[in-house]
C-alpha cells in the first residue's frame, strides 16, 4: 500500500472534476470512460471520435507527464498473474455495461448532477468492491 498524500490526491481530484466539466461545456458529453473507450470500436462511429481519442490519449498519457512534472518515474506493482488481470478486466466491463456506466460516468458526474441512477450506482459498485477486496485477502488469502 502507497502512503495517502492528500495534497496530489487533492489537486488529482480537482483535475478530474475541471476535466469533467470542460468536456461537459465543449461537447455536452458526460466523461465517461467505458463509454469513450467502447465507442472508439469498431463498427461505432460518429462525429465525436477524435474527442473520444483525445480523451482517452490523456487518460494514458497523464502519468507519463506527471512523472517527468515530478522529475522521477512513478512505480506501479500488479502483482496479479495475467488471467486475473483478464477476467478482472471482463468482469469491469460486464458490470458498466450492466450499470449503464462506470465510476467516471456515474461517480463523477452522475451524483455530481444528482442523477438518481447515478446516486443508486455509485455506493452499489462502491460496495462490490469493497466486498470483492475483503473476500479475495480474508476469505481466499490472497494479496
Amino acid at each position: 500500500m502507497s502512503t495517502f498524500t492528500p495534497y496530489s490526491a487533492a489537486v488529482g481530484g480537482a483535475l478530474i472534476g475541471l476535466a469533467a466539466v470542460l468536456l461537459m461545456v465543449a461537447t455536452g458529453r458526460i466523461a465517461g470512460v467505458s463509454g469513450f473507450v467502447s465507442r472508439l470500436l469498431p463498427p461505432y462511429e460518429d462525429r465525436q471520435t477524435v474527442v473520444r481519442l483525445a480523451f482517452v490519449t490523456g487518460l494514458i498519457l497523464a502519468p507519463v507527464l506527471y512523472s517527468v512534472g515530478i522529475g522521477h518515474s512513478v512505480n506501479i506493482a500488479v502483482s496479479s498473474s495475467l488471467s486475473v488481470l483478464l477476467v478482472a478486466g471482463f468482469l469491469v466491463g460486464l458490470g458498466a455495461v450492466l450499470g449503464g456506466g462506470c465510476t467516471s460516468g456515474h461517480g463523477v458526474c452522475g451524483t455530481a448532477r444528482l442523477s438518481s441512477r447515478s446516486l443508486i450506482a455509485t455506493p452499489v459498485f462502491v460496495g462490490a468492491g469493497m466486498i470483492t477486496v475483503f473476500v479475495v485477502r480474508h476469505v481466499l488469502g490472497g494479496q
